[in-house]
C-alpha cells in the first residue's frame, strides 16, 4: 500500500513508535514535580536543578519523542526501513528511560555513580539506534528529504559527546578548564543541531502531507538547514573562551535568520492549506512558530542586556525554545500521527470497513487535545516570566504545565485504548 509517496506496508509494529510517545508526558509530569519543589532553576542557569530539568524535558520529552518518530518515519517516508527495528526500539527506549533520570540524579546530587550510569544507559541504548538510522539513511535514495535528518543525527552525535565530556568532567575522570563554554556548546549543538533541525526536517514531511498544505518552496527547503549547520560551526569556531565574542555572535545571527524564515514559510504554507476547518494540531504548530519567531527577534539582543538579567532572561529564552517551540510542535505532530497510525494498522490488521472502526478524529477527540492546548498555552504564558518574578510566581505555570502533560498521556493513552477495543495488536 503506497499513498502520496509513503511507503505503509514498510511501517514498523505500532507499539515501537507508541511505547516513546506514551512514557514521554510522564518525564515533562517529572520535571514540572521537581520544579514546584526545587526552585533554584528561576535565577542559576548553571545550577544542578536546572541542568537536571533542562534533561528531563530535552532527553525524556523531547529526544523521546523524536526517536520515536524516526522509528515510523524513515521507513515510510523515505522507504528505509531501520535494520532490527524491535531491537533499537527496545535499547533506544530502555536507555532514555533509565539513563535520563539517572543523569539528573547525578546533578542534583553530585555523585559520579548517578553520572556513571547515565552514560553508560544512554551510550548503550541510543547507539545502536543511531547506528541503524545512519544505515537507512545511506540506503535511501531521498538523499534531498533526508539530508535534514543527516544533520540532525550528526549534532546529535556531537551534542553526546559534548554532553560525554562534561559529565566525565563533573564525576572526576579528567579535568575541565572550561565547563561553562563547553556547556554552551553542548546545548547549542543539542536544541539547535538535534531539535531543531530534526524538525525542520520532520515538518519538510509532516505538514504538506497531514496538514494538506503547498510544499514548503524548494530553495528553502534545500539550503535552510544547512545555513543553520554553517552557524552552528561558525558559532563553534570562536575560541571557547571567547564564545560569545564577534564570530560567535554572527553565528546566532545567522541561526536566528533561519529559524525566522522557516517560521515564516511555515505559517504561509499554513494559511494556503486546502481544509480550512479548524485543527487543534495547527494551533500547536502556530504557536511554536510565534515562538521561534520570538526567539530569533529577542537572542541576538541578549548581549545588550545588564549582566543581571542574562541568566532569568536565557532560561525564559531556554523555556521559550523548548516548551514554547519543541513542545508545541511535537504535540501537534503527535495529534496527527498517532490517531492515523492507530487508524491505520486497526484496518489493515482487521480488515474491517472503515466505517466499522473509530475514525482519526475519534482516536483523539478535538475536545481533548484542544483542552490540552490552553493548558500548555497558559503555563507558557505563566512561565515565561517567572524567572524574573519571585520564585512562587512559577508555581501557577508549572501546576498548569503538569495539568496539561497529564492531560496528552491520557489523550494518548484514549487512542490506545480504542485501537485495543476494536480487535489491534500492538506487536513487541
Amino acid at each position: 500500500m503506497a499513498e502520496m509517496g509513503l511507503s505503509y506496508e514498510q511501517a514498523p509494529p505500532f507499539a515501537a513508535p507508541l511505547r516513546f510517545f506514551l512514557v514521554a508526558p510522564l518525564f515533562l509530569l517529572l520535571a514540572t514535580a521537581l520544579a514546584l519543589f526545587l526552585p533554584g532553576w528561576q535565577s542559576d542557569r548553571w545550577s544542578p536543578v536546572t541542568l537536571a530539568l533542562t534533561h528531563l524535558i530535552t532527553l525524556g520529552y523531547l529526544a523521546m519523542v523524536m526517536f520515536g518518530a524516526l522509528l515510523q518515519m524513515l521507513p515510510v517516508v523515505l522507504g528505509a526501513p531501520v535494520p532490527a527495528v524491535r531491537l533499537v526500539a527496545w535499547l533506544g527506549l530502555l536507555g532514555l528511560l533509565c539513563g535520563t533520570p539517572s543523569l539528573a540524579l547525578g546533578f542534583l546530587q553530585g555523585e559520579a555513580r548517578w553520572l556513571y550510569a547515565g552514560m553508560l544507559f544512554l551510550g548503550v541504548g541510543l547507539t545502536p539506534g543511531l547506528a541503524a538510522f545512519a544505515l537507512s539513511l545511506v540506503r535511501t535514495s531521498a538523499t534531498q528529504v533526508a539530508w535534514p535528518i543527516r544533520q540532525a543525527i550528526l549534532s546529535l552525535l556531537v551534542a553526546l559527546a559534548l554532553g560525554i565530556a562534561l559529565a566525565g568532567g563533573m564525576a572526576g575522570l579528567w579535568p575541565l578548564s572550561t565547563p561553562s563554554e563547553l556547556t554552551t556548546l553542548h546545548m547549542a549543538w543539542g536544541l539547535v543541531g538535534w531539535v531543531l533541525i530534526l524538525v525542520i526536517g520532520l515538518a519538510y514531511q509532516v505538514v504538506p502531507i497531514l496538514q494538506i498544505t503547498p510544499a514548503y518552496p524548494a530553495r528553502l527547503s534545500r539550503w535552510l538547514t544547512w545555513i543553520m549547520l554553517a552557524g552552528l560551526l561558525l558559532f563553534s569556531g570562536s575560541p571557547l573562551p571567547a564564545v560569545g565574542g564577534t564570530a560567535s555572535r554572527s553565528g546566532v545571527l545567522l541561526i536566528c535568520t533561519a529559524c525566522a524564515g522557516f517560521a515564516l514559510a511555515t505559517l504561509r504554507i499554513q494559511s494556503q492549506r486546502r481544509r480550512k476547518l479548524a485543527d487543534v494540531t495547527l494551533d500547536f504548530w502556530r504557536l511554536g512558530m510565534a515562538c521561534l519567531v520570538a526567539l530569533a527577534l529577542f537572542a541576538p539582543l541578549l548581549s545588550w542586556l545588564p549582566g543581571a538579567w542574562q541568566d532569568p532572561a536565557l532560561i525564559s529564552l531556554g523555556m521559550l525554545f523548548m516548551l514554547g517551540f519543541a513542545a508545541s510542535v511535537v504535540s501537534g505532530m503527535l495529534y496527527k500521527i498517532v490517531p492515523f497510525l492507530a487508524w491505520f494498522h486497526l484496518k489493515t490488521q482487521t480488515g474491517a470497513k472503515v466505517s466499522a472502526i473509530p475514525n482519526m478524529k475519534e482516536m483523539i477527540p478535538d475536545r481533548l487535545a484542544r483542552l490540552h492546548f490552553r493548558l500548555h498555552l497558559a503555563a507558557l504564558l505563566l512561565l515565561l516570566p517567572a524567572p524574573f518574578l519571585p520564585k512562587s510566581a512559577a508555581a501557577p505555570g508549572l501546576f498548569l504545565l503538569a495539568a496539561g502533560a497529564l492531560r496528552q498521556e491520557l489523550n494518548l493513552l484514549h487512542a490506545r485504548r480504542l485501537f485495543l477495543r476494536f480487535g489491534g495488536r500492538l506487536g513487541v
